[in-house]
């Protein structure tokens, strides 16, 4: 008889893998190949030798990969991020895609709450390694889809109340996350888990707007107020956070002015036309040090020609481009996480702003502490 070691009898944790033995108690008579170390055990040598030999420090994990396409056709299958293993928490994980459908903290054209499902299903086209920059974030990181965060579509305030607590039993895990809104509320409960973690962190922001209001009609929570109300309950290090793409009206010159009050580096998009933004993101990573950074991607920080589908569209933003140059700027950084938001999928049927989206995740994911390179 051959036994396959599975995630049912190892646990990572730390890169130590825990084992139990109760599953293997009635087994009378073995013989199996260990599939990472394909050392053999047999009757002659006590199990308690094989689960020594799985529970060093220095044992090799085997790391979820993306499916092939030679495995399972792009059309087939779950479509989880990038077809990478669903499983229920962020456990044994160094960095997790999860989705937050909501869109009850938009006051104009909603539909974000599809943007989570969209997306997954634009990333089936992706591919393992990054071809342009020789980052291979699956031979360097375990990663999974863990799935979507449960709540309420009803309450604002009690959405965010089940982000944070969902966030939170995620990133104590010590995993990274990857996330995909969702409209912009939703990275304030975020950072309040992030906060609780990692204490107060830097912010990049690409967006068109700052999202600094007070209130709208005496609301306090809602997709104009996430960096505000992140600053007041001390989430966020003042003098390093930075906010790029910034453009269009305002009702109030203070719409505008108060993130630089609080000390914010403010890029307006007109600050970005017509160059490369390199040069900027060496500038962030000398602001930013060794400390904690978390990065919020709005998908209308770009321009509409580039990403039309989402619900408060502003011309005159970034490129394509530039969103790249942004985020491959973040290597080297002390990421602990970052999202993209406001992608509504019904304003786009070309599909090509949820793709979009996707691509910008998988950056973020190779840009993470702890990704090799290859020199391409």
């Amino acid at each position: 008889m051959f036994l396959r070691a599975s995630p049912r009898f190892l646990k990572r944790s730390a890169g130590v893998i825990k084992t139990d033995v109760s599953n293997f108690r009635s087994v009378n008579s073995y013989c199996f190949k260990d599939r990472l170390t394909s050392r053999m055990f047999t009757k002659s040598e006590p199990l308690t030798t094989y689960f020594r030999s799985i529970s060093t420090t220095n044992y090799q994990r085997q790391l979820n990969q993306p499916v092939h396409p030679e495995t399972l056709p792009r059309p087939g299958g779950i479509a989880t991020m990038m077809r990478l293993p669903y499983q229920e928490t962020a456990d044994g994980l160094d960095a997790c895609f999860v989705g937050v459908p909501m869109d009850i903290g938009t006051g104009y054209r909603s539909g974000t709450r599809f943007g989570p499902r969209h997306i997954r299903h634009e990333s089936v086209i992706l591919r393992a390694v990054n071809c342009s920059t020789g980052a291979e974030p699956f031979d360097s990181l375990q990663v999974a889809d863990i799935g979507d965060v449960n709540l309420c579509m009803y309450d604002v305030q009690e959405a965010c109340r089940n982000i944070e607590d969902q966030f939170q039993a995620i990133v104590d895990t010590g995993c990274k996350p990857l996330i995909m809104g969702g409209d912009h509320t939703i990275t304030y409960p975020i950072l309040k888990a992030i906060k609780n973690k990692y204490g107060p962190v830097g912010l990049i922001q690409v967006d068109a707007h700052p999202d600094t209001s007070d209130s709208i009609t005496g609301h306090k929570i809602l997709h104009s107020t996430p960096i505000r109300r992140a600053l007041e309950d001390g989430c966020l290090i003042a003098n390093k956070v930075v906010q790029i793409g910034l453009r269009g009206g305002g009702y109030s010159p203070d719409n505008f002015k108060w993130g630089k009050q609080q000390g914010f580096r403010v890029v307006r998009a007109e600050d970005c036309w017509h160059k490369s933004l390199v040069p900027l993101m060496g500038e962030i990573r000398e602001m930013m040090g060794d400390s904690p950074v978390y990065l919020t991607f709005d998908i209308d920080g770009l321009d509409p020609s580039v990403a039309p589908g989402t619900g408060v569209i502003e011309q005159g933003g970034l490129t394509g481009i530039q969103g790249l140059e942004i985020i491959r700027g973040c290597k080297g950084l002390s990421l602990v996480g970052g999202d993209v938001t406001e992608i509504c999928p019904q304003f786009d049927p070309t599909g090509r702003t949820c793709r979009l989206g996707a691509d910008l995740l998988y950056e973020l994911l190779c840009v993470l502490p702890g990704v090799k390179y290859h020199d391409l």
